[in-house]
């Protein structure tokens, strides 16, 4: 953040050769800058480079409001945040006004008096582009007060008229005056709310009540809905559709790539210290997996959604469990493995809803499914030709059997696979590293990918997995 403008006086202001744009000019000129200049426009966010910016560049190029439609879980609120950073990075404003006020343009009863009374010695504030941005999240109960505003039963006991707009009290979209100003979840405003906004889409203005107060407003107003209520529903009366000039619809990564740059980017994984993490890359694609599994399953609602926070909490989850097995054996490094994915339930079950149509199965049951799918999906991607691992299923045919579980200490599950003819070869191959903990992930990795594969046995037990074992 630069410095503050020292300037404190509108005549001060008049001096130094400034002059005002609206909200809108200052978005387009400051967006062309940066499109010449080829800066990121949209930092943190992946996969939309080719399909929703170039939508939200025109739309802002035309200085139109815009609407974000998409499931849950598509970065619209990180997208639309983001458009604070195409306004300057400070503004003036008449010092005190509740709607930030332009010196050179006021459009409150306070604004104007402060002109009308001190000139060009009207005090001056400036205010960050950061506290240009007003949000609410939409919900039934929001009032027309909330957004708009209200008398102030206090200011009339004070003497005041009610026809004096002093008397008002302003809503959170005039307080986001000469900014811009989110709302989220729009379908969820009742139907009288939704009419109040009208005139502050259409004519730039706001009225409160019955009174005599018009203020004209310039204002960037910014919504997100979801398709399943704002299409399906009709819960948008036609008339504020209309007001929306761009439609914008967001979508899921469409590669398993792009899905982990944004988990990567975005999971909290707090580091335990004197313990390495290390996800291989198995993993890693396994978590990805079960999330485009769940996006395409019939057993799960895609009217709703499957978020990227799917992926983000399983990633998170999946590194604890690892992190649990290291501090309990002392190990250097946290290596997480395909037992650990039983600790994903928790994870998975709050971020997904299910069809009724699957109602005669169990939630567990759904969620394992979707787990075996993705990682024998990984495993045929990874592994090499299965002929491979012949000596490995044979080896297991004549008796070897492995128990495993996910708190099994990596070096007593790796100690003597060396016994087993190409396992720790194989192993070494997709571990990254000759640890036991990498070890131990990359042979049990296999382990199910031969199960998966229908060449290996395995027994489910209470505590985790016997392999090997008819």
């Amino acid at each position: 953040m630069s410095q503050q403008p020292s300037i404190r006086t509108l005549g001060q202001l008049k001096e130094s050769g400034y002059r005002p744009r609206t909200t809108r000019e200052e978005i387009r000129l400051n967006l062309l800058a940066k499109l010449r200049n080829k800066d990121a426009l949209f930092p943190g966010i992946h996969g939309y480079d080719d399909t929703v910016i170039p939508a939200v560049e025109n739309a802002l190029l035309c200085g139109q409001d815009l609407l974000f439609l998409g499931e849950r879980g598509q970065g619209k609120s990180r997208l639309i945040r983001c458009l604070t950073e195409l306004l300057d990075e400070w503004a003036p404003e008449i010092a005190g006004s509740e709607i930030h006020d332009d010196p050179f343009a006021p459009v409150s009863a306070y604004g104007k008096d402060m002109i009308a009374k001190h000139g060009d010695d009207t005090e001056i504030h400036w205010i960050h582009r950061s506290d240009r941005y007003g949000e609410k999240l939409a919900t039934p109960d929001t009032s027309t007060a909330d957004l708009i505003g209200d008398v102030d039963p206090m200011k009339v006991v004070e003497g005041r008229s009610l026809s004096d707009e002093l008397t008002m009290h302003f809503g959170l979209m005039p307080r986001t005056n000469r900014g811009i100003f989110c709302i989220n979840e729009l379908p969820d405003l009742t139907e009288k709310i939704q009419v109040a906004l009208f005139n502050v889409m259409e004519e730039r203005d706001i009225q409160i009540k019955g009174y005599r107060v018009r203020l004209p407003l310039d204002i960037l107003i910014v919504a997100s809905a979801n398709p399943e209520d704002y299409t399906s529903r009709g819960r948008i009366v036609t008339p504020l559709k209309d007001r929306y000039a761009a439609q914008i619809r967001t979508h899921y990564p469409k590669t398993r790539e792009l899905e982990l740059e944004v988990v990567e980017q975005e999971a909290h994984v707090a580091g335990i210290e004197g313990v390495e993490v290390y996800v291989p890359e198995f993993m890693r694609r396994i978590i990805a997996e079960i999330t485009f599994q769940a996006r395409t399953s019939p057993d799960v609602s895609q009217a709703s959604g499957v978020s990227v926070r799917l992926s983000i909490a399983n990633y998170e989850t999946l590194i604890a469990n690892a992190l649990r097995r290291a501090m309990r054996h002392g190990d250097g490094q946290a290596v997480p493995r395909i037992s650990d994915l039983r600790a994903l339930a928790t994870s998975i079950l709050g971020k997904v809803e299910f069809e009724y149509a699957a109602s005669n199965r169990g939630e567990d049951e759904i969620v394992d499914e979707l787990v075996k799918r993705a990682v024998k999906i990984v495993f045929d991607q990874m592994a090499e030709d299965l002929a491979v691992y012949d000596p490995i299923v044979d080896a297991f045919n004549q008796g070897w059997m492995v128990e495993i579980t996910d708190m099994s200490s990596p070096r007593e599950f790796v100690e003597g696979m060396d016994k087993i003819e190409g396992l720790s070869d194989a192993a070494g191959k997709l571990a990254g590293g000759d640890s036991p903990p990498k070890m131990a992930s990359a042979i049990e990795f296999i382990l199910e990918g031969l199960h998966l594969s229908n060449k290996l046995n395995k027994n489910v037990t209470e505590r985790g997995a016997a392999y090997g074992e008819g």
